[in-house]
């Protein structure tokens, strides 16, 4: 009497694991479904935001440990109160390992940051390296614990990004979806890391996308909703900073007060991005002259360091106990202006030695200080129309960071929501405008594009400049023998005046060629011996070159409006 009971429910069983396996099936080689996607955006967001909370919590973990401090957030103070060869050693070892996990993990010891995931949201699908990826998250955890001088944002985004880059490639997710998923890891990560939902969900499309489509945003407002609520769980709805008082401008005659402080923001932000590379280029200057060894790198920065932190024991880490004193008006203005300067060098040479780490808390920091001395100044010389310090000190903060990143939309929310004080929006956001204005013309938008500029990938001015990079000549050639060819006697002529072209290069550097010449086609060779003639493997066409061109700026205005 029990056999049949017991087949149909293994039966069911059976029916089970085989409708599971086939809607797999289906989400990988048809794609998800919107409904599909939306819920694949909530499990991204979570992961996403675990991973930003154990991030923060191995470096809390790791600063107690080596430094023997019981509240990260005062570490600064607890640090005057150790021997001074503890505070040199410990960036020195730290250093040390960092250098060692880059050099086998990675292939030019460089750590990946958000301008490689911005990188892979332009030209990659949405996707981004892992292997290289988890070294550089794991490095700039070692960093922030042992003293460097940068942030936990820049980590925390790429780490995010190996997240949906693993899932992109389980799904076999294309290019729109790929990127949509980056951005619903990216959005979960930083409201995750800042308590701030909404700068998490506009940096990701603000940011890392870099186009606020519509498709988009529903599925990566459930990621940064999801991030959130897992801070939330493990440190609660406070704020990452807690302000005295509210602010208040004394009347809108100061207005032209904050115009000036972002435009002195917009210079020191551009001070501090050409410091960092600056310093990186020095530093691979000395690397090949002395020839010392790609790993040892970190660990001369980290020297460097443990000198400055001796006497500036503030410099460590991400800077809590800096940025909220500034705040509060607890730095005089002597102190703000020469901790505004150290920090500046205390950042290029911890990005510049390869340490690794972010610049978004570093930029916070110097923005504080500098908009604390601003304020002193300013309302020393004006108290009867000035408000309180705070207010330069937290307009500084936001306009050097958003100069820095590029972001003032995300940037000046997240300045509200890192603080909780939105009753001084129109400082912040005068303040932003003028120095992401002004810095956006002294490099390349922003810090992160300028990273990319300088590795020749041009992403600063838009689709129209970067979308030749992604075709290959040799998927967009035509075959010698095509009809519709030129007659062989015109491919000869061309090979004579050196026109030929290899298969892999890319349209970006065929298309001047077609210019300069005033030619409609391209012999594509490959090249032997010295003394052979070229091979060639096929005709690039003007006009399919600029049929690709046109179907990727049709398919990206498409999906940026969409």
């Amino acid at each position: 009497m029990e056999g049949p009971p017991r087949a149909t429910f293994s039966s069911r069983i059976d029916a089970a694991i085989a409708a599971l396996r086939d809607a797999w099936t289906v989400l990988r080689d048809r794609g998800p479904t919107q409904i599909q996607f939306w819920f694949i955006a909530l499990v991204i967001g979570i992961a996403a935001g675990f991973a930003a909370l154990f991030f923060r919590k191995g470096i809390i973990w790791l600063q107690q440990t080596l430094y023997g401090t019981d509240d990260v957030r005062m570490l600064h103070s607890f640090a005057e109160t150790l021997p001074w060869y503890v505070i040199l050693i410990i960036p020195i070892l730290g250093g040390l390992v960092v250098g060692v996990i880059l050099h086998v993990f990675t292939d030019d010891g460089r750590v990946r940051s958000v301008a490689d995931v911005i990188e892979g949201a332009a030209l990659n699908e949405g996707r981004v390296e892992v292997r290289a990826g988890l070294a550089s998250a794991a490095a700039s955890l070692i960093t922030l614990g042992s003293g460097g001088s940068s942030g936990r944002e820049g980590p925390v985004v790429h780490l995010a990004g190996v997240l949906s880059t693993w899932v992109s490639r389980r799904i076999a997710a294309d290019g729109i979806t790929g990127r949509d998923l980056l951005g619903c890891a990216v959005a979960a990560a930083v409201s995750a890391s800042f308590n701030a939902p909404i700068a998490g969900a506009l940096f990701a499309l603000e940011v890392v996308l870099r186009h606020f489509a519509v498709h988009a945003f529903a599925p990566i407002v459930i990621a940064s909703a999801a991030g959130t609520v897992i801070n939330r769980l493990e440190f609660g709805g406070v704020t990452e900073y807690s302000l005295p008082e509210e602010g208040a401008l004394a009347f809108y005659v100061e207005l032209p007060a904050f115009l000036i402080l972002g435009l002195l923001s917009g210079l020191v932000a551009v001070i501090l991005m050409r410091a960092i590379f600056w310093t990186d280029d020095a530093g691979t200057r000395l690397h090949r002259r002395t020839g010392l060894p790609r790993w040892l790198r970190p660990m001369v920065a980290g020297a460097l360091l443990g000198g400055i932190a001796i006497w500036f024991p503030h410099i460590i880490g991400v800077g809590y106990e800096t940025v909220a004193a500034a705040l509060t008006g607890q730095i005089g203005l002597w102190d703000a202006i020469v901790f505004c300067m150290i920090k500046v060098v205390a950042v290029a040479i911890t990005m510049g030695g390869r340490m690794g780490g972010g610049v978004f808390s570093p930029s916070l920091m110097v923005g504080a200080l500098l908009g604390l001395a601003f304020g002193i100044i300013a309302t020393g010389i004006f108290p009867t129309v000035s408000g309180t310090q705070m207010v330069y000190a937290l307009a500084g903060m936001g306009a050097v960071a958003a100069a820095v990143l590029g972001a003032p939309i995300s940037t000046t929310l997240i300045i509200f929501e890192l603080t909780g004080d939105w009753q001084i929006g129109l400082a912040v956001m005068v303040a932003v405008s003028m120095s992401t204005a002004l810095a956006s013309k002294l490099v390349h938008r922003s810090f992160f594009l300028t990273q990319l500029e300088r590795r020749n990938i041009h992403l600063a001015a838009g689709p129209q400049a970067y979308l030749l990079a992604m075709f290959r000549v040799g998927n967009v050639m035509r075959p010698p023998d095509d009809p519709r060819g030129p007659p062989p006697d015109e491919v000869a002529a061309a090979l004579k005046d050196g026109l030929g072209i290899a298969a892999n290069a890319t349209l970006e550097t065929a298309m001047p060629m077609f210019e300069r010449t005033d030619r409609s086609f391209l012999p594509v060779v490959r090249t032997g011996a010295p003394d052979e003639p070229p091979e060639v493997l096929g005709i690039l066409h003007q006009v399919d070159a600029l049929k690709a061109y046109n179907r990727a700026l049709a398919a990206t205005a498409a999906e940026e409006h969409s």
